[in-house]
């Protein structure tokens, strides 16, 4: 039968084993941007530029990547996806409107994919609406408003690997570049 030992008389207590932070999911990340969106000070101390997006890192829940972004009237992504990332984002002023499509693309070894009908979907995400991803999730993200700025905030886990952009004419989506973290930060 094992012994307790007591500990030297003014001895510390042994401290309890650190928590492990949790992986965050695609809701706890959803949370998130919706809880930070809502945060009227820090949307208010984004710089905006009236000819190019803005941009400034956060630090999200979990070890994930955390982003408040300012979009200019006319502003937009173009198609890209997350890599093996997981993602969700929330419009804090203004509107945007994100497409995507409902569908996997392979991992690697192509450039150039002809889409199937019926995979492109449209949302249109008012102050307030946000939305949560999984990992491969293709889609741009624009503000086609004519006259007023739009800003959000986006959480992605893990930090983004990297970004894959590409071109879209009609079913047709190309390959076009790669991105690394060291690119856009």
């Amino acid at each position: 039968m094992p012994q307790h030992v007591p500990a030297p008389v003014g001895a510390a207590p042994p401290s309890p084993p650190s928590p492990t932070p949790a992986t965050p999911t695609a809701a706890d990340l959803l949370e998130f941007v919706r809880r930070t969106a809502a945060d009227d000070d820090l949307i208010d101390s984004l710089p905006l530029d009236p000819e190019g997006r803005t941009w400034v890192r956060l630090d999200g829940p979990g070890g994930s990547e955390a982003w408040l972004i300012g979009w200019p009237p006319g502003t937009g992504t173009g198609w890209h996806d997350h890599a093996e990332s997981q993602g969700a984002f929330t419009t804090a002023r203004g509107a945007l409107r994100e497409n995507s499509l409902a569908v996997r693309l392979p991992s690697g070894g192509w450039k150039t994919l002809e889409l199937a009908d019926g995979v492109d979907r449209e949302r249109r995400l008012p102050a307030g609406k946000g939305r949560a991803f999984g990992q491969h999730h293709v889609h741009e993200v624009l503000n086609d408003s004519p006259d007023t700025h739009a800003v959000s905030v986006h959480a992605y886990y893990p930090p983004l690997p990297l970004i894959r952009r590409f071109s879209r004419s009609g079913a047709v989506l190309r390959l076009e570049q790669v991105e690394r973290p060291e690119d856009w930060q």
